[in-house]
């Protein structure tokens, strides 16, 4: 059962990943009436973008008694923290230049779609992770919930 669930979706991500992915459509189909063996290459890109699309338009976060889950897209891409391996968590703010997606930062691994708001959690193991969320506040009192109920 869990305490918390959130859905966040990359608006600016699926913006620019969709615009992208149909512009290299465009270009393939162009492509293919004129010089039919160049059209692979901007077909490749698109479905490379599309895929990339599916991957990562959203972020859920759930949290649970015993767990801190992340759900990227359709969710091929999850992780997993153990709430026994963390010590603290408090709200940050990200430079945009971190960007979007799973990014290794000066403060460890980000995890995002969207926004510069995230909560990072502080490991066992003296490592952090920062999960990007537009709900720093309700995450943060999830994550404290269940942190302080070990």
């Amino acid at each position: 059962m869990s305490q918390y669930e959130h859905t966040q979706v990359g608006v600016l991500m699926r913006g620019m990943l969709g615009s992208m992915a149909a512009a290299a459509a465009v270009i393939a189909l162009v492509m293919a009436f004129v010089t039919p063996s160049f059209a692979i290459v901007p077909s490749l890109v698109a479905l490379i973008l599309l895929l990339s699309l599916s991957l990562f338009h959203s972020l859920t976060v759930i949290v649970s008694r015993d767990q801190i889950k992340l759900v990227f897209g359709v969710g091929l891409i999850r992780k997993r923290f153990l709430v026994a391996d963390v010590v603290g968590a408090a709200i940050v703010r990200n430079r945009w230049w971190y960007g979007w997606g799973i990014r290794i930062t000066p403060h460890g691994w980000l995890y995002n779609v969207s926004g510069l708001d995230a909560v990072e959690i502080a490991l066992r193991n003296g490592r952090k992770r920062r999960i990007g969320t537009d709900e720093p506040a309700e995450l943060l009192a999830a994550i404290e919930a269940v942190i302080g109920g070990k």
